[in-house]
């Protein structure tokens, strides 16, 4: 059964949908960055290049932003929702794009480029660089993928 308050394909806000769901993706990337590897595993802070201090307000700006970008993320998904203009699958296709695009992000211009830190200190990283890199590329194709195939489906093809 079809629900007739779904938005048709014509009705659905098709970018904004997108990107509130990359803006969820990017602060649930940050938040399970943050909480397992800064704090459960404590193999870095955001910012290791200064006192324990430093790592540790850089930790916390890290953590206060990214709730600011979930929160900010679900009312726009909830706005979206109510006013019967959100595409479900291409707010997920935006999850996955953000989450893989913080993970590729971090992994290559934090830990490469700016050397803010690194996944883990005192163990050979190509294995650690390797894991996450791909983990976010695989993300970040299968967001792509899902937005892609959902915004090239015919109109008439059913709900999105």
């Amino acid at each position: 059964m079809v629900d007739s308050r779904l938005p048709s394909a014509r009705t659905a806000d098709a970018r904004s949908s997108t990107l509130a769901g990359v803006l969820i993706g990017v602060a649930i990337m940050a938040a399970v960055d943050e909480i397992v590897f800064h704090q459960l595993l404590a193999w870095h802070h955001f910012y290791d290049r200064s006192t324990p201090s430093v790592a540790l307000l850089s930790d916390g700006l890290l953590h206060a932003a990214e709730v600011i970008a979930l929160v900010g993320g679900f009312f726009w998904f909830a706005d979206l929702r109510r006013r019967l203009v959100l595409s479900p699958r291409l707010a997920w296709g935006g999850v996955l794009l953000g989450a893989g695009g913080f993970q590729l992000f971090d992994g290559l211009v934090d830990h490469k480029v700016l050397r803010v830190h690194q996944i883990r200190y005192g163990v050979h990283l190509v294995p650690y660089d390797v894991v996450w890199n791909v983990g976010g590329a695989v993300l970040l194709l299968a967001g792509a993928a899902l937005v892609w195939w959902t915004r090239s489906r015919r109109p008439g093809d059913g709900p999105r």
